[in-house]
């Protein structure tokens, strides 16, 4: 039974109503109608959440395009003073799944579903251009936790019928040693992560005497998302691995929002969300361009958000790839605000500077680096090898002088300084109270490690 029918089997039936699929549409004029026949019924559901009840009581209902292209942008600062069920537009006994975000403030934003609304989720993480297929054996190795991801992704694998191996990030029973060896074991096909997950799961495997592109031959895909990733970087995990790393975009109020074409570019699933760009400067919004992503998911009910400020600055530009999609390119440049000045220099991001560390010759086995951006310098320190400390220090000066032109300071330290041999190697499991011991063993622990 699929991910889906199981859910029906638990709250009765889910909305027969059929999804646009990739190819319904032959332009992108078609692609903008089956946005706008959605508007009146996406207002229509948003009137039911408090939230927009109260926002929309100031005039008559809004329930048409003219409508729509008056309503003020919704916020993640709506979302927190919404906590939690203020953005609710079903009966809370409607309800399949709740979840929770974090920023920097340690403030929850709250997520949630219905059943019908994961049929659409599920749907689209699984457009990937790898395919998942029943054959397939998929870990998952995100945060389970009160985070979206990897529900995301266990439930896209089961709808399509693949094996789910659930690798949970965010628990001590599979620390990296272990992840290799359910990677090697179990002949894993395709992996969920965040990008770094992938470079750590290399470290490991060669500390393990394995080599990550021979000695896993069933691995085919390693999807991957959750943080920004430079091109430099998604080539350099995919020559470790010697399989495509394909990336995802999204964000846990509205699910996968774009992914990887055959033709390797990012598509946004505009056939489900209604994409609009912010211009900070200006105040005004348009139908493409750079600026800010605003998005109206055109089939979410449980919570069923209207022109919502995502906050990342993207470029969205309708033309025509190579692959056939109809769909709009996206390019993320980045959360708003990012980056740090230094010196006279415009604003470094995170970005910029992971280009140029992946950048280096892959012979240089650079795989762990971390800076810091100072108002005369920017510090970075990377791990090397002895063998490969000098070349690779002269080439990094020299591509951030030539890329970035400020001053820098670069540190190259040994392997297992940024991340420790013993993080890599433990195959210790779990944390367990154990109250009785043996007269030979230490009671002075009233926790212990359960080993493998």
């Amino acid at each position: 039974m699929t991910a889906v029918g199981h859910l029906v089997k638990k709250r009765g039936s889910v909305s027969q109503e059929r999804l646009p699929q990739i190819g319904d549409w032959s332009s992108f004029d078609e692609l903008r109608s089956i946005q706008d026949q959605r508007i009146p019924g996406v207002l229509g559901r948003a009137a039911r959440s408090p939230f927009y009840a109260q926002r929309f009581a100031a005039s008559a209902r809004p329930g048409s395009l003219e409508d729509f292209a008056t309503i003020a942008l919704t916020t993640k600062q709506d979302l927190l003073q919404s906590y939690p069920f203020g953005m609710l537009g079903v009966p809370q006994s409607q309800l399949a799944t709740y979840f929770e975000t974090s920023g920097t403030s340690g403030a929850p934003t709250p997520a949630y579903y219905t059943e019908t609304d994961w049929r659409d989720l599920a749907e689209r993480f699984a457009r990937k251009w790898t395919g998942i297929h029943p054959s397939d054996v998929y870990l998952v190795r995100t945060p389970y936790a009160l985070g979206m991801a990897a529900h995301l992704a266990q439930q896209s694998g089961r709808f399509r019928g693949a094996t789910i191996v659930p690798g949970d990030r965010g628990s001590s029973v599979i620390p990296y040693a272990r992840v290799v060896q359910v990677l090697h074991d179990l002949g894993v096909t395709l992996t969920w992560s965040n990008p770094t997950e992938c470079l750590l799961w290399a470290a490991a495997a060669l500390r393990a005497g394995l080599d990550p592109g021979r000695d896993f031959p069933m691995l085919r895909a390693l999807f991957v998302g959750g943080e920004p990733l430079s091109a430099a970087r998604r080539r350099r995990i995919s020559e470790i691995w010697g399989v495509p790393v394909v990336d995802e975009y999204g964000c846990s109020e509205i699910g996968s929002l774009a992914g990887r074409c055959p033709a390797d570019t990012l598509h946004l699933w505009a056939d489900r969300v209604k994409p609009e760009i912010y211009d900070e400067a200006s105040g005004t919004l348009k139908s493409s361009g750079v600026g800010e992503l605003v998005l109206t998911p055109l089939y979410l009910e449980a919570m069923p958000l209207v022109r919502y400020n995502v906050h990342d600055q993207v470029e969205l530009s309708y033309e025509d790839c190579d692959c056939g999609w109809k769909l709009p390119i996206l390019t993320v440049l980045g959360r708003a605000g990012q980056g740090y000045p230094v010196g006279d220099s415009a604003r470094i991001t995170q970005l910029e500077v992971e280009e140029l560390v992946f950048s280096l010759p892959a012979e240089l086995g650079v795989l762990f680096w971390r800076a810091k951006a100072e108002p005369d310098r920017l510090r970075i320190q990377i791990e090397a090898a002895d063998t490969s400390a000098k070349p690779a220090e002269a080439a990094l000066r020299t591509a951030i002088h030539d890329e970035l032109a400020v001053p820098c300071e670069i540190e190259v330290l040994p392997p297992g300084a940024l991340v420790p041999d013993d993080v890599l190697a433990s195959l210790r499991q779990a944390l367990k109270p154990r109250p009785l011991y043996g007269p030979d063993e230490n009671w002075d622990q009233a926790i212990v490690f359960s080993a493998s």
